[in-house]
């Protein structure tokens, strides 16, 4: 038989058992000439359809790969802002204590002046003209011979007090002199932290633009969350209300998650499914214990835990920074709260699990928004700028840690790390 016989008999055979599959007549099955048109078109769309998967995977891969390379390039212009930072530290703590002496001794200085002004005149006289002056009182010798006395007491009492505003008026030229040759050191250290501060914040706007569709919804939710929680009275209040709203969110998406796996999984697996669960959620003494923390800025604390104060005990420590000092997340986690709160200014309020949040208040910018993941040690936002060489407050960091809405001891977390 011809060979373009038998393909032709194959083609009829294989469009009667197709349309006999189909349900219809050989009458209504397409020419041999559509079906392998339909089979080509069918195997182009399977190609695209794998090639677009193809293409996603290696966005996908590069979106990772790109994340991955801001993030460390971003950790290591944080390293290096931080170690200017402390370099302005050193030169601003220098500069402040010696404006805080130059404006003691100004202070002691001008007091002094104050009280010695009145007897200015009587000391220049008595100086010019001892004798006269006594002479010129009416009074018995003995009398004349004691106020002579008492003058030579006084007298020397003022040239004590003379040596002594000598002394001071020398300490405060010699302070200002200080204060002048300190100066160069601090501008020099800051404007080598604002290059890098500026870097950083080119960093950080990489990372933005590198935010997924799933981060936007989620921080969506948490900044509902957050505009809910504002409303509160006061912080703790505040952070009832954002774990009252992530419990919600939790247990929808819980639903959610039990729903599709009902659907997938055969009758009986519950149990132990409800066991894997448990194997891959570590005790919360465990995660705690293993939960890495930072201290959130360069600097020192100034004001302890439970120190006294006009509300009572501290509930929290207070560091003083340099200007400008970047402030970093004290423990992992997801950002909850960015924003004006009340008397506390701007703050940020980290959930680090487990029932765990650090607030941190006293910012004068925010780099986070509400439903952001942060890592221990991700830059959120910058402290207010200050001129050591003023008599302006020195502006703080407060930091309080709260485990179940009631203030701890945030001391252990940030000690030994920076």
């Amino acid at each position: 038989m011809p060979e373009t016989l038998r393909a032709g008999t194959g083609v009829a055979a294989l469009l009667a058992l197709l349309a006999l599959a189909g349900g219809a007549s050989p009458q209504d099955a397409p020419a041999g000439g559509d079906l392998q048109q339909q089979l080509r078109a069918s195997e182009r769309s399977q190609a695209d359809v794998e090639s677009a998967g193809r293409a996603a995977g290696e966005r996908a891969r590069a979106a990772a790969a790109e994340e991955s390379r801001l993030r460390t390039a971003r950790s290591a212009a944080l390293a290096r802002l931080r170690d200017a930072e402390a370099a302005t530290a050193r030169s601003a703590e220098k500069l402040d204590d010696l404006s805080r002496r130059r404006r003691a001794v100004e202070a002691a200085l001008k007091q002094r002046t104050d009280a010695l002004a009145p007897m200015l005149a009587l000391m220049e006289r008595l100086s010019l003209y001892p004798t006269a002056l006594l002479l010129t009182v009416p009074a018995p010798p003995e009398q004349a011979v004691r106020g002579l006395l008492v003058l030579e007491a006084v007298g020397r009492g003022l040239e004590r007090e003379a040596a002594e505003l000598r002394r001071q008026t020398q300490e405060l030229a010699d302070l200002a002199q200080a204060v002048e040759a300190a100066t160069p050191d601090y501008v020099d250290s800051l404007r080598a932290q604002q290059d890098l501060a500026r870097a950083l914040d080119r960093d950080l706007a990489a990372a933005r633009e590198q935010r997924s569709e799933a981060d936007t919804a989620a921080s969506e939710l948490a900044r509902q969350a957050a505009a809910e929680a504002a409303k509160a009275r006061n912080l703790r209040s505040a952070l009832a209300e954002l774990d009252r709203q992530r419990k919600l969110h939790e247990a929808e998406q819980s639903r959610a998650e039990a729903q599709r796996a009902a659907a997938a999984r055969p009758r009986g697996a519950a149990d132990e499914t409800a066991k894997e669960a448990a194997a891959r959620s570590p005790p919360p003494q465990a995660a705690e214990r293993a939960g890495a923390t930072t201290q959130p800025v360069v600097g020192t604390i100034v004001k302890p835990w439970g120190a006294p104060g006009e509300g009572g005990p501290a509930a929290g420590v207070t560091y003083h920074a340099p200007p400008a000092a970047r402030v970093v997340a004290p423990c992992s986690g997801r950002v909850v709260f960015s924003g004006p709160f009340r008397s506390y200014g701007l703050i940020t309020i980290v959930d680090c699990g487990h029932g765990y949040h650090f607030v941190l208040a006293g910012l004068d910018r925010l780099d986070v928004v509400p439903g952001r993941a942060v890592a221990a040690g991700d830059p959120i936002g910058v402290m207010p700028g200050w001129d050591p060489r003023s008599a302006e407050p020195r502006p703080g960091l407060y930091v309080e840690l709260r485990r179940d809405g009631e203030a701890v001891d945030p001391t252990p977390w940030l000690r030994g790390r920076g």
